[in-house]
């Protein structure tokens, strides 16, 4: 097993998990509680999303099958110590498009056409990139937050092709309606899952956070 390069917070654990058994990847799982992640590694992170999307009250069917009451934001803390770990050990965090945690936080909302603009005062950096571009069956469109490291790439913009659907990445009534009657929905496990390629993308930003120091 080679030196640790990366943590990737937030994953799914075995067998499901796409960041294990990666050279000089350490994964932190449920099981380990990356809100505790103590550095020094850079870091890939995917904080829990549920209660920062449109459906942070439970879902379409909540009224009809209530729940618990929920608060929107409310993580345990999750994307704030996500946050803080990226802008002190330098990374990326991967978060659905429209998240609720920019505005909280007081991060500039990317355009959706693409594109990696500034994202707040600390020299952090935002984009919108649709994850279908790299190999997702639906478009999954996605923010991507990266601080203190040493390259930009330059992604896939603007819209994939989507052969399954997911309620997100659409700008118009009309076109989320064509999606829903051309395409299959996913399961949850499919929803959530991170494409390989996409996933080595995120691990190639953070891996040139401290590129500098290293080398020297």
């Amino acid at each position: 097993m080679s030196a640790i390069e990366v943590s990737a917070l937030y994953v799914c654990s075995p067998p499901r998990g796409v960041y294990f058994g990666l050279n000089g990847v350490d994964p932190w799982d449920e099981g380990r509680d990356a809100r505790n992640y103590p550095g020094p590694h850079s870091v890939v992170a995917h904080p829990p999303c549920a209660r920062w999307g449109k459906y942070w009250h439970g879902g379409p069917n909540s009224e009809k099958f209530p729940r618990a009451r929920q608060v929107k934001g409310d993580d345990g803390g999750c994307f704030a110590a996500a946050l803080a770990a990226v802008r002190q050990w330098g990374g990326v965090i991967e978060h659905p498009a429209g998240s609720a945690a920019w505005e909280f936080f007081q991060l500039l909302k990317p355009p959706h056409t693409g594109g990696w603009v500034s994202a707040d005062w600390q020299g952090g950096w935002t984009c919108h990139v649709e994850q279908g571009h790299y190999g997702h069956r639906a478009r999954k469109a996605t923010w991507l937050y990266a601080c203190n490291v040493s390259s930009l790439p330059s992604l896939r913009w603007g819209p994939s092709q989507a052969t399954a659907f997911i309620d997100d990445g659409y700008h118009s009534a009309e076109e989320r309606m064509a999606a829903r009657s051309s395409v299959e929905r996913l399961s949850k496990h499919e929803r959530l899952s991170t494409p390989l390629p996409f996933r080595d993308l995120l691990l190639g930003i953070a891996r040139t956070a401290g590129a500098q120091e290293r080398a020297a």
